[in-house]
C-alpha cells in the first residue's frame, strides 16, 4: 500500500480543517492567524531558534500570545502558524503509526496552543504525544 504524500495545499486545507474544529471559543480566536504551510523553515528561523537539522522543525507560532498582547504592541504582520511539510511528511515516515492527517492536526494544534499563551510544557500534560 502506497501512502498519499499531500501537496502543500492539501496540507493546509488539513489545517484549517483542525481550526475550524476547534472548541467555539478557541476557534474564533484562531481564526485571526494566518497559516501558513511550506516546504521547509528559512535559515533565519533555524538560526533564531538555534536549530541545525531543519528536519527537527515541523510547526512554529509566529506571533505575541494572547496572554502576552497589549494595545501598545505595534504588530509588524498578523500572527502566523507555520506547518513545514518535509519535516512532517517525514516524521510521518519516520512513526508509522499514525496518519498524516493525524499528525499535521497535532502539528496545529501544538502551535495554535503557543497563540493562546501555552507553554512546551502545558502543552505536554494535555497532549503527551511523545510518550
Amino acid at each position: 500500500m502506497t501512502k498519499q504524500i499531500p501537496s502543500l495545499d492539501q496540507m493546509e486545507q488539513m489545517a484549517r480543517q483542525t481550526v475550524d474544529a476547534l472548541p467555539a471559543p478557541f476557534k474564533a480566536a484562531a481564526q485571526e492567524v494566518a497559516i501558513c504551510v511550506v516546504d521547509w523553515p528559512d535559515a533565519d528561523m533555524l538560526k533564531e531558534l538555534e536549530i541545525d537539522d531543519p528536519l527537527d522543525l515541523t510547526g512554529l507560532y509566529d506571533g505575541i500570545p494572547m496572554t502576552e498582547k497589549s494595545v501598545f504592541d505595534q504588530p509588524m504582520g498578523p500572527d502566523t502558524v507555520w506547518l513545514f511539510r518535509e519535516p512532517i511528511l517525514q516524521e510521518w515516515r519516520d512513526r508509522g503509526d499514525v496518519t498524516i492527517a493525524d499528525l499535521v492536526a497535532h502539528v496545529t494544534v501544538h502551535e495554535f496552543a503557543h497563540h493562546f499563551g501555552w507553554s512546551d510544557e502545558d502543552i505536554a500534560v494535555v497532549d503527551p504525544w511523545w510518550e
